[in-house]
């Protein structure tokens, strides 16, 4: 039994050392590929590592075009959506879990029930109204429609139920308000929860491509994601610069990561729904 154990955890340590390596050397070659020569990456057979690393392309690449205001706008949606998501996802996960109303269970299925639309669907009949509401290249347009979150309910509902009703029902033999149990009670005990719809939120928003690249028009309202794709176009695929591009883009997530990762566990505990 001792031998078959060691084997399974070989082959378990084995596994695991193969899935971490499937995610981490993308990455890795994104960083080498950011530092080689614009005619480097061409060569044949691919370099994995530069020949002499490029520094200087993290500072052209930046000011190759407006980044500033890329990372502005895309600061700035994704706070504003998380602000939003935070509001709507406590009020409803809360209702939910706590208020007794007709056809709260049939309600609640079919908000699960939309998780199963193909985001892509949504698309079209989302940019319509956008448009009759003006809101295209605009900041309400980026923001608005990101603000219920599906899954940010469900999570924040399940913790709700995780909470013993005892301290809410002394405040209510107290005198206090639904809405007083809510803000007073309830809020402050989900914290944890709260900042792991947060961070997911932010990193979503953060990285989000399809949906800003159809609402926005101009330059100044790109965001950060959808202002790399445009090397391509301007720079004639200067992989480089655009990769270099792309690494910046993502420290304020890795930096998130890094230093909040046990609201990322705790949230692929509560719900394996977000992907």
């Amino acid at each position: 039994m001792t031998g078959r154990r060691r084997w399974g955890r070989f082959i378990l340590t084995a596994g695991a050392v193969v899935l971490a390596l499937t995610m981490i050397i993308p990455f890795l070659y994104m960083v080498s590929t950011s530092l080689m020569d614009e005619l480097e990456v061409y060569s044949y057979p691919p370099p994995l590592l530069p020949s002499s690393p490029r520094w200087r392309n993290y500072s052209e690449a930046l000011v190759a075009l407006p980044f500033d205001r890329f990372f502005l706008v895309s600061a700035v949606s994704s706070l504003a959506v998380v602000a939003g998501a935070l509001v709507t996802s406590a009020t409803a996960g809360y209702a939910f879990a706590r208020l007794r109303f007709p056809g709260r269970e049939r309600v609640f299925l079919l908000y699960l029930a939309t998780l199963m639309i193909p985001g892509i669907v949504l698309v079209l009949p989302r940019f319509l109204l956008v448009t009759s509401l003006g809101w295209v290249d605009r900041f309400a347009g980026l923001i608005v429609p990101e603000l219920a979150q599906v899954w940010g309910i469900f999570l924040m509902r399940q913790y709700f139920l995780s909470i013993p009703r005892d301290l809410e029902e002394a405040a209510r033999i107290d005198g206090a308000s639904e809405w007083a149990v809510f803000r007073r009670i309830a809020l402050p005990l989900a914290k944890p929860a709260l900042a792991t719809v947060a961070l997911f939120v932010f990193v979503d928003q953060w990285k989000s491509f399809l949906w800003p690249l159809i609402v926005t028009r101009s330059m100044e309202m790109r965001p950060i994601e959808v202002g790399i794709s445009r090397f391509a176009g301007i720079y004639y695929a200067n992989w480089p610069y655009q990769m270099a591009s792309a690494v910046v883009a993502i420290l304020p997530v890795l930096l998130l990561f890094v230093f909040f990762q046990r609201y990322f566990v705790r949230g692929i505990q509560l719900t394996g729904i977000k992907g």
